[in-house]
This record gives structure tokens, sequence and C-alpha cells, in this order.
């Protein structure tokens, strides 16, 4: 008939978008175990190196802010591969550099081109399967982000102690011309090319949110209670190899620890959050990850920091940080019905750039690593709780007016 729903493209292979939503996201933490021996390679200092990470989580903050009016405009597979090259081109630039500052630009590069596939993946399952579906792939996209960073380390520790630092490299610029093939052969156009680039009306939504006091309360204070852990992520070698002495492929099975504390507070959250209101989940979780953020900092004062300390404090924090965190996004969101996805590409950008900053600000530390991310990492958990309290005043204070 006439008037009946023009059919949806068909599936993407699943396992196809879980490879590119994956490979952007084990970028993120991957060379962190191998920090301290590319720094002596490089001759470059703790602060040089850990801006390896920290722009990397800044290219994945723009890049969410870019790609789907990018998408929407020339289509999902072009600039899906256009991205896909850009990460493989990058990792074998970064597999190859002279010095920490061609590094540090391979980084970026690496970042702007590994956001695609965490982006248009999770479009690509939206132009193609019916909600429950949709939900049940985009559950397995959410899982690729988590598994990223988790299994990163590890990966990067391995490959580190066996071919040396520069493997992890050119291992990701495999990953990319592998990614990069398969979606040309296999991945089908799913959207709608053509749709004008309304840079007014997403610019007039970016201003709504940025300009609303809930909005921001708990995009600020999700990002401080959240991706603030990338701090200690990215100083953990330096911690655990220079500090405490221990071997560099120990400090990517601790962090692997570590991480899997955010999938315990996402399951957690999961089963509490039926019986707990979701405001009062938010606030009461990062108190644990404020809680033990003071406990790493105290110990780092008092000179009496151990493994045990640091894995049980740091895995409590990263609890914490698991439970807040869909609370948070699901409050800021929730601020503007009518902008819902700029909401959502706006927390996501702001989760990022704080982590990126909070990176930066570890890496000053550079004589006692330990202290300058525990320090971070306090800081960071009471500017949380503040902004928290300032979402939920300006909500409630929306909700009375509107009655």
């Amino acid at each position: 008939m006439s008037d009946s729903l023009p059919p949806r493209p068909r599936h993407a292979p699943l396992w196809l978008l879980a490879l590119v939503t994956f490979s952007g996201t084990l970028a993120m933490h991957v060379f962190v175990p191998a920090l301290p021996v590319a720094a002596k390679s490089l001759g470059a200092g703790m602060g040089a190196m850990q801006m390896t990470v920290s722009l990397y989580i800044l290219g994945l903050a723009a890049g969410q802010l870019v790609y789907g009016p990018l998408a929407d405009r020339f289509g999902r597979r072009p600039v899906l591969l256009a991205g896909l090259a850009i990460y493989a081109v990058s990792g074998l630039a970064a597999a190859v550099a002279p010095d920490v500052h061609a590094l540090i630009a391979a980084r970026l590069f690496q970042a702007v081109g590994g956001c695609a596939g965490l982006v248009l993946g999770r479009s690509i399952v939206r132009d193609t399967a019916e909600p429950q579906e949709a939900t049940r792939r985009l559950a397995l996209m959410n899982l690729m982000v988590a598994v990223g960073p988790s299994v990163a380390p590890l990966i990067g520790g391995a490959l580190a102690t066996a071919l040396g630092w520069r493997s992890i490299f050119y291992a990701l610029f495999a990953l990319g011309v592998v990614g990069f093939l398969f979606a040309w052969r296999l991945l089908p156009e799913t959207g709608s090319p053509g749709a004008a680039l309304d840079g007014a009306a997403l610019a007039r939504n970016y201003r709504q949110l940025v300009g609303s006091r809930a909005f921001v309360g708990f995009s600020v204070g999700g990002g401080c209670a959240t991706t603030s852990m990338y701090a200690f992520i990215a100083s953990a070698p330096f911690i655990f190899v220079d500090q405490l002495h221990r071997p560099a492929h120990e400090a990517g099975i601790y962090l692997a620890i570590l991480v899997s504390g955010v999938w315990l507070g996402s399951f957690l959250t999961s089963r509490l959050i039926s019986r707990v209101r979701l405001d009062r989940l938010m606030v009461r979780s990062n108190a644990l990850s404020v809680a033990a953020a003071f406990v790493l900092l105290g110990a780092a004062l008092a000179g009496q920091l151990s493994v045990l300390l640091i894995v049980a404090s740091m895995f409590l924090f990263t609890v914490g940080a698991g439970m807040a965190s869909p609370a948070a996004l699901t409050l800021a969101i929730g601020v503007n019905p009518k902008v819902i996805g700029s909401a959502s590409g706006l927390y996501g950008a702001t989760q990022m750039a704080i982590g990126a900053l909070c990176t930066a600000l570890a890496g000053m530390g550079h004589g006692n690593p330990a202290l300058a991310a525990a320090i971070v990492l306090a800081g960071a958990g009471i500017v949380a709780q503040l902004s928290f309290g300032v979402g939920l005043r300006a909500q409630a204070a929306a909700v009375s007016i509107s009655a």
C-alpha cells in the first residue's frame, strides 16, 4: 500500500557492530600498562605520557557531538568507513612515533576515528531493528563499551611485556584495518543520507541544555562521579610499578579488577532500582565513592600505601561509580524529553571531557602519582555531590512550577 511504512534496512551483522564499538573503547586504556616503559623509551615525563590517555578521552568527547549530524547528512556507511580509516592510519602513526609529541597527536586522531564505531554502532542498531530487538542489540553495544576498558589493560600489558610497547599500536592498526575491510564488504547503508546539517537547531538544543541547571548538575555530577576514575587508571602503572615496585604486567591485572567494579555497580543498580528512589541511589552511590577516595587519600598522605589497600579502595570507588552512572544519565536525559538525542550526546561528551581533565590533573603529580590521583578523585567526588544537589533542587523547582 502507498501509505505503508517503508521496510527497515537489512540488519548489519551484529558481530561487526560489536567489533567497531569494541575497537574505539579498547584503545582508550590499552596503552596504560606500557606508559612507564614508553616514557623511558621516548625520554618523556609522566605528565606527557598521560596526555596520550587524556587526549584520547577528549577525542571521544568531541566525536560524540559531531558524528551524529555527519551521519545524517552523508550516511552511516561512508562516515563509519572514514572513521575506521582514520583509526587505522593513526594506529600505525602511533606505532612509529619518533617522540612523545608525535605519539600524542596520533592518539588524538586515533580517538576521533575510534569514536565513529562507538557512536554509529548505536545509530545503525536503531535504524535496523524494532524496539524490542534494538534493546537487545544495544545491550550488547553497551557491554562492548564496558568490556573494552576492562580487558584493555590486560591486553596492553601482555603485548608490551612480550613484544614491546609499540606492538600495542601495531595491533590497533591491524584491528582498524580488519574493521574497515569487513565494514566495506558487509555493511549496508542503513540511514537516509541527505538530511540538512541544521547547525542552528543543534546549537539551540545545546544552549537550552547548557542553560538548564538540572541538566548541568546531573551531567557534571555524573562525569565527576564516573569518568574521574580515568585519573587513577592513567596513574596506576606509575603507582604500582614505580612507587610499589610491582612487575608491569601486574598493573593490567589490578586495573581489570578495578574496572570490573563498574560491572558490579551496574548489576546492583538493576536490582535496587525497584526499591530505592533514583535520586537517592545516585547520591548514596557517589557517597560510597567519595569515602573510598578519602581512604586512598589518607593512605597516600600517611605513606601507608599497599597493593591490597589501593585495589580494595578503588574497587569500592568503581562500584559506586557503576551504580551512580545509570542514575545520573537517566535523570540528565529526562530533563527535556524533546531533545533526548542532543542531551545524550552532550552528556557523553561532558563525561569524557571531565575524564580527560581529571587525567591531565593527575598527571601533574610527578613526584607522588598516588597522592595526585587520590586528590583528584576526592575532589571530583565532592564536586559530584554538590552538582547532584544543584540538579535535584532545580528539578524539584521545575516540578513545583509545572504543578
